[in-house]
C-alpha cells in the first residue's frame, strides 16, 4: 500500500529534525506547526539553559501575547499587576523582601526579567560572577511563596537584568538559575513612556504605553541602557 502524501510529509519533517539533531542542531521545516517549532526550540533552549521550566515559560508567553492593547495602555499599577499575573506571580506588595515580596517587580530599571525556573534550581545562589548583584542572592523561599501553580511546573520570579546586554546574557536568570527568560520589559527611547515585552531571543511578544504614575524616568532610561545595542533592545525600533 502506498503511503499518503500527507503521511510522507509528516515523516519527512520528523526524520529531518531527528537526523539534524544528531549533529547538535535542531532545524524545523518552514511548514512545521507551532508545536513542532516549539519542540525544536525547547530542545535547543534546554541545551543552553537546563534550569528552564519550559512548559511554564510557554504558558507565560501565551498569556503575554493575549494581553490587549487596552490593558497595556491602562494605569501603570493595573498594568503591572497584569504583568505579574501573566508571569505566574502573586501581587504581594505587603510581604517582606525574601518572603514573597513582588512590589519591586517591573517597578525599577533592574527587576524586569520574568524568569521561569525548575524548582530544583530555585535555591541556587549567586557565586559573584554577575555585576552589581550581591554574592548569595537567595531567592528560593520567595519564589515558592509568590509563584502561582496554574501555569505549570516550576516557579516564577522577576530577576535582575544586570549583565543582560552581554552576549551571551550574564544576568541572574541565565547564570544563577541557568534559565531562559519568558519575557523582559524594556522601556523604549526617546521618551521612555512606552515599553516592549520580548522573549529570550529578543522577539516581540507585546508592547504597551501605560498611563498614570510610571516608574521614575531615571529608572526607565537606565532600564534601556542596560540592554542598549543588544538583541533585547531591537524591538524598540520596530513598529
Amino acid at each position: 500500500m502506498q503511503a499518503k502524501p500527507s503521511t510522507l510529509a509528516a515523516l519527512l519533517v520528523v526524520v529531518v529534525v531527528v537526523v539534524v539533531s544528531l549533529f547538535g542542531t535542531c532545524v524545523v521545516s518552514a511548514t512545521a506547526t507551532r508545536e513542532e517549532a516549539y519542540l525544536c526550540d525547547d530542545t535547543e533552549m534546554l541545551k543552553r539553559y537546563p534550569g528552564t521550566a519550559v512548559e511554564r515559560l510557554r504558558n507565560v508567553q501565551e498569556r503575554v501575547r493575549g494581553l490587549s492593547t487596552e490593558t497595556l495602555q491602562g494605569d501603570w499599577p493595573d498594568v503591572r499587576r497584569k504583568l505579574l499575573w501573566a508571569g505566574g506571580l502573586r501581587d504581594l506588595e505587603n510581604a517582606q523582601p525574601g518572603k514573597g515580596y513582588t512590589g519591586h517587580a517591573f517597578n525599577d530599571y533592574n527587576h524586569v526579567d520574568l524568569t521561569t525556573m525548575r524548582m530544583d534550581v530555585a535555591d541556587e545562589e549567586h557565586d559573584g560572577r554577575i555585576p552589581g548583584i550581591a554574592r548569595g542572592n537567595p531567592l528560593g523561599e520567595g519564589i515558592r511563596i509568590a509563584s502561582t501553580p496554574d501555569l505549570g511546573p516550576g516557579g516564577s520570579w522577576s530577576t535582575c537584568q544586570n549583565g543582560a546586554g552581554e552576549d551571551p546574557p550574564h544576568d541572574v536568570a541565565h547564570v544563577q538559575f541557568q534559565s531562559a527568560i519568558a519575557f523582559k520589559l524594556v522601556w523604549c527611547p526617546p521618551s521612555f513612556d512606552s515599553f516592549v515585552l520580548v522573549d529570550d531571543d529578543g522577539e516581540l511578544l507585546n508592547r504597551g504605553k501605560p498611563s498614570g504614575n510610571l516608574p521614575p524616568l531615571q529608572h526607565r532610561r537606565a532600564n534601556y541602557q542596560v540592554v542598549e545595542g543588544s538583541k533585547y533592545a531591537r524591538a524598540c525600533g520596530s513598529d
